[in-house]
């Protein structure tokens, strides 16, 4: 299964949590790619088996919590991508809010199957994406 990872990161914090996540990807035997959006082809990240999309969290500490306009501009550049299985996923320090939900119902609009939903502190992969990976078999 091919599994393209695209984030949006300001410090590099995202990055490191995409990458870690890739990593755990591939020990799961899957292929994966990692990509900024701004860098990623919407093309080929439609074409993934699955897709997990990351923003670092934008916000006043405790409101207003939400993904970068450029990782919802990526999203909104997809293709239709017919449920195929997708996360999402956050870097923070704070709070993530409503954030979450809200990139996953962007995802669904482009018709994906979003069944997972991830946060992470730092710049490790998030608490349960094993679970997701192994859910993907």
């Amino acid at each position: 299964m091919n599994v393209a990872i695209v984030f949006d990161s300001k410090t590099g914090t995202t990055k490191a949590a995409a990458e870690a996540m890739a990593e755990l990807v591939r020990a799961a035997g899957h292929s994966g790619t990692v990509s900024s959006v701004q860098d990623a082809d919407p093309a080929a990240v439609s074409a993934a088996d699955a897709i997990c999309v990351g923003s670092w969290c934008q916000g006043l500490f405790f409101i207003f919590q939400h993904a970068t306009e450029a990782t919802m501009d990526f999203v909104d550049g997809l293709g239709d991508l017919d449920g195929k299985p997708a996360a999402v996923f956050c870097t923070y320090r704070t709070a993530v809010g409503g954030m979450l939900p809200k990139m996953a119902e962007r995802l669904q609009s482009r018709g994906a199957n979003v069944t997972g939903s991830f946060k992470s502190r730092g710049p490790m992969a998030p608490e349960g994406f094993s679970d997701w990976i192994a859910s993907l078999a």
